[in-house]
């Protein structure tokens, strides 16, 4: 069988984790593995050289510029990651006639919808990670003649996020353990999403050959409130959480009020958050083996 070539940049951020351990699981796959140290996004000569050298099937671009309030004051960072970044890796495949997969991100919305987002509906970033992130997806669309783009939303990983420090639900959970009451905002909506299954979404289209945008979400959505109740009362602290309205947590940066995603494009829909927490938490050994039944399957 011939096996496809898939270089990952971000190879060591949250989602770029589990995708490397998912496609070396699957035999379809040959994966290499690039850290910000092998291959810095910016620096377009080495971008070229990198890849060129590599001459990958597929380039899947997970580096990012993550910190959205960081963002306001540091948009020159930000653009030259998320957007210059993402047309030198778009340009090194197209040279290469390779496909390119972007990871872009849930806050190219604006919010105002009262439902989950789909592919079809208009953009419109409120902040500037948003901004940047939308000018990535623009730049792969007009560099990479063959192309994927996944959003994705409040990612949640075994490594954690390094630009912020970990994730939501190890944030809960320290603070729940140390009998912190729980003040969480109950004013935004999203889409909790397992990094594995996540990861396992794009596994599949690739494996299926899919070019486009999707939207690669686990089902359904909820607030950051009720995500951290959910959290709470799966680890059986017993601690207090409190919503709380998002003024009472001033931000640099705006957020979009409802920023859940759904798709009417992906090969397959991914299984309920609630499951995909339930997973997560067994991976990290926070509740017992006893609950693996009711896990629920990938």
């Amino acid at each position: 069988m011939n096996r496809t070539s898939v270089a990952v940049l971000g190879a060591t951020g949250q989602f770029g984790t589990d995708l490397v351990e998912v496609l070396r699981e699957d035999g379809k796959f040959e994966v290499v593995p690039l850290s910000h140290a092998d291959c810095d996004c910016n620096d377009e000569r080495k971008v070229a050289r990198v890849i060129g050298s590599l001459h990958p099937d597929t380039v899947v671009n997970c580096a990012a510029y993550v910190r959205v309030d960081d963002c306001e004051e540091h948009a020159s960072e930000a653009f030259n990651v998320n957007a210059i970044g993402a047309l030198n890796v778009a340009r090194a495949c197209a040279s290469l006639h390779a496909l390119c997969v972007y990871v872009s991100t849930d806050y190219v919305f604006d919010g105002t919808k009262d439902t989950p987002y789909v592919e079809s509906d208009p953009t419109g970033p409120v902040n500037v990670y948003g901004v940047s992130k939308l000018a990535g997806e623009q730049m792969v669309r007009q560099a990479a003649p063959r192309w994927i783009i996944v959003r994705m939303a409040s990612l949640f990983g075994k490594t954690g996020a390094r630009g912020k420090g970990g994730n939501f639900v190890e944030t809960v959970i320290s603070k729940a353990q140390a009998g912190e009451i729980l003040r969480v905002v109950n004013d935004i909506t999203m889409s909790p999403t397992y990094a594995r299954d996540a990861a396992e979404a794009l596994a599949l289209l690739l494996r299926t050959e899919a070019t486009g945008l999707f939207h690669v979400t686990n089902k359904g959505a909820c607030t950051w409130y009720g995500f951290a109740k959910a959290i709470s009362d799966l680890i059986g602290v017993g601690t207090a959480v409190v919503a709380v309205s998002s003024s009472e947590f001033p931000n640099r940066a705006r957020r979009p009020k409802n920023s859940a995603l759904m798709s009417d494009q992906a090969r397959r829909e991914l299984r309920p958050w609630q499951d995909g927490l339930k997973a997560y938490l067994l991976e990290k050994g926070h509740i017992p083996e006893i609950s693996k039944q009711n896990a629920g399957s990938r």
